[in-house]
């Protein structure tokens, strides 16, 4: 789960981490006000989605009059935000984050995430600040400072004097940059979070760390642990349809292909979609209903993946453990008929009650292939797509 840049600062503020002081604003008058309880003559308007390259897509602007707050918040509340992780469809703002500003003597990026190469808790640092980190690791590897920590000792004071010299932090800087990542490391750790990413961290020209920016995504299986996290998820932010499966207990996230795939297990699923791929088709999505998904989740899962226009076929693989098979196909059929499928489908059960599965299918009337063999399936879906498109 992602949430906003004014949300994670907040947050990180009570770990003691340097923030801007800022408010939230939903109208232009209101972003006025805020900017005059702040420190000035510098304000900072900022575009809150869920999405970097905003100030490259103009959502971002730096007023020098509080009535200029307002004018800049007014053009930002209502456009559509085009960056390169929002797509060419953009997002709508609805709301903006005005900010003191500060005076920048140097930039830097900083974040911790876990590195899953060797399964540890990772700071990622550079020089390059407000640089995309893609960009500086392909042009400029030999500026990019990995710390990895170990989990027996989690974050210790050699850790951050490391990463302090390896950035040019001289003197009482280095003290305060290992205080600021001990923060960091805190709130990672407490929040179950994912990912902080501060881009850019800057220091001041009166020499203070500061985030002035500031990306948090969290754990989705650990928000039960966190419910006050859990009321700061914006779904105007995230896909509806994702939303709808996750409300159905499914795991769901839709690709640019157009063959839709129905799995019972995230291994399988990723097989499934790899031997797609090795036929030359392209799945639309990675769905795994689970171990045991009643009818209902199953006929639920089967609409969401024919509610995708872009889907001309679909492919279910199930192998039949704890999940039976004939529930899979009532779901299925169920479905099927409510939604009318008119495109090719192609199921493939093996396991616990696979011959009811197949009579299930078999009475239905309606056209669906059943196969016993998974290459054979994948073969077939993506020879029926193709003579469709």
């Amino acid at each position: 789960m992602n949430i906003h840049e004014y949300q994670a600062k907040s947050l990180l503020r009570t770990f003691g981490v340097s923030v801007p002081q800022g408010g939230i604003a939903f109208t232009s008058q209101e972003a006025k006000e805020i900017a005059e309880t702040l420190k000035g003559p510098v304000w900072v308007v900022k575009a809150q989605i869920h999405a970097g390259g905003r100030g490259k897509g103009g959502g971002v602007k730096i007023a020098k009059a509080a009535e200029e707050v307002r004018v800049f918040a007014d053009q930002i509340i209502g456009m559509t935000l085009v960056t390169h992780q929002t797509g060419s469809q953009g997002k709508v703002v609805k709301k903006v984050y005005v900010e003191e500003g500060c005076s920048i003597a140097q930039e830097f990026y900083l974040s911790l995430l876990i590195d899953r190469a060797t399964s540890r808790l990772t700071f990622l640092a550079s020089t390059e600040g407000g640089m995309e980190i893609e960009e500086v690791a392909q042009t400029h590897p030999e500026k990019m400072i990995r710390v990895s920590l170990d989990p027996a000792i989690g974050f210790q004071s050699f850790h951050g004097r490391k990463l302090a010299y390896g950035l040019g932090f001289k003197d009482d800087q280095v003290k305060d940059l290992t205080l600021f990542l001990k923060g960091i490391y805190e709130a990672f750790l407490s929040l179950d979070a994912n990912l902080i990413e501060i881009n850019p961290l800057v220091l001041t020209k009166e020499g203070k760390i500061i985030a002035l920016d500031a990306k948090m995504s969290f754990d989705d299986n650990a928000l039960y642990r966190h419910p006050k996290i859990e009321d700061l998820r914006d779904l105007d932010e995230e896909d509806p349809v994702e939303h709808q499966a996750s409300l159905n207990e499914l795991s769901y996230i839709k690709l640019d292909g157009n063959i839709g795939c129905m799995v019972n297990g995230a291994g399988l699923a990723m097989a499934t979609m790899d031997i797609i791929k090795l036929y030359g088709g392209a799945p639309a999505n990675f769905l795994d209903v689970g171990g045991g998904a009643p009818r209902e989740r199953v006929a639920e899962a089967f609409k969401i993946i024919l509610a995708d226009p872009h889907v001309k076929g679909v492919l279910v693989n199930i192998f039949g453990g704890i999940m039976r098979c004939d529930i899979i196909a009532e779901g299925i059929v169920a479905a099927a008929k409510e939604t009318q499928i008119h495109i090719p489908l192609v199921v493939r059960l093996e396991g616990t009650n696979v011959k009811l599965g197949k009579e299930i299918f078999a009475k239905s009337g309606l056209p669906i292939i059943s196969l016993d063999d998974l290459s054979q399936a994948a073969q077939r879906i993506v020879e029926a797509v193709r003579e469709v498109v």
